[in-house]
């Protein structure tokens, strides 16, 4: 009876240790809220935000500056406030459209009419879609300007923090994609390339300024992961410890393209897509970088 007693409690106790064990893996694979009430304790935050086949990266400085660089597609726009919302954010100090795309600029003049904006950043280039169109009526209707931006230019976002432009660097392209602002962050020792759409003409054009230091430890890989973009020789120049590629799930592009992954593959680069974890939020404190899957 006693050794009954005692197999039974063994058991048991292997049971509900299984069940703690499973419970902690179901606990670190479900990320964190993406709320961010706190204080920000000396941490860069930067956001890609999960909007299927297209871009938005929201950016919050140690102090609590803040910069949206593209906001999505046109039916996007309550995936975007409410994300930024629970940040506990009502002003964005730098907004920017990194070129006149419908999956980069679709829900801007949705976020323009919601947030108190600072200052707007794009490319000198225009559109006749009507996409380009509402940004720019929701930046006249609420007496705003656009300030025209290219390679060479640096923006003053935080004492803190470096911002230089690095792309465009000319006045006329075939493809829209190459007019995409290219921006290199800088937070002590961290660093991160935001690259919109650029493709292989303008990062050659980035690659052969000697003023441009590439150099990044996180890349926003460029055209969602397409092989018109991210060369063999950029990728060495940027030399990325992680990419990020704001992608759909199953898109009709096949993005991101086999070539690029090969490509960062090859670099050892680790590799987190939005279609495989959602929403990604990247901490830096400096020194040191990490990286959640939230909610």
């Amino acid at each position: 009876m006693k050794n009954d007693l005692l197999k039974n409690k063994k058991a048991l106790l292997t049971l509900c240790l299984a069940f703690l064990a499973l419970a902690f893996i179901s606990a670190c694979s479900i990320g964190i809220d993406v709320l961010d009430s706190d204080d920000n304790s000396g941490f860069l935050k930067v956001h890609f935000i999960d909007t299927g086949q297209s871009d938005s990266i929201f950016i919050k400085s140690p102090t609590g500056k803040t910069m949206l660089i593209d906001a999505g597609n046109n039916d996007d726009e309550d995936t975007i406030i409410s994300y930024i919302k629970k940040q506990g954010v009502s002003k964005l100090d730098f907004l920017v459209g990194t070129h006149p795309h419908e999956d980069h600029l679709g829900a801007m003049d949705d976020v323009i009419d919601f947030f108190d904006i600072g200052e707007i950043l794009m490319p000198n280039v225009t559109s006749n879609t009507k996409t380009f169109k509402d940004v720019l009526l929701a930046v006249k209707n609420k007496g705003l300007k656009i300030t025209p931006v290219r390679g060479g230019m640096t923006v003053p976002f935080d004492n803190d923090i470096k911002i230089h432009i690095f792309a465009p660097n000319n006045s006329s392209y075939e493809s829209m994609n190459n007019y995409s602002i290219v921006i290199k962050l800088t937070y002590g020792n961290t660093s991160f390339l935001f690259t919109g759409d650029a493709e292989k003409i303008s990062e050659d054009e980035m690659l052969h300024n000697s003023n441009y230091n590439l150099q990044a430890d996180v890349l926003k890989v460029a055209h969602h992961g397409s092989s018109t973009s991210t060369t063999v020789e950029f990728l060495s120049a940027v030399s990325p410890k992680y990419a990020v590629i704001c992608v759909g799930q199953d898109n009709p592009y096949g993005h991101p393209h086999k070539e690029t992954i090969d490509n960062l593959l090859q670099y050892g680069v680790e590799v987190y897509t939005t279609a495989d974890n959602g929403n990604i939020m990247i901490t830096s404190d400096g020194e040191d970088i990490e990286i959640k899957k939230v909610r």
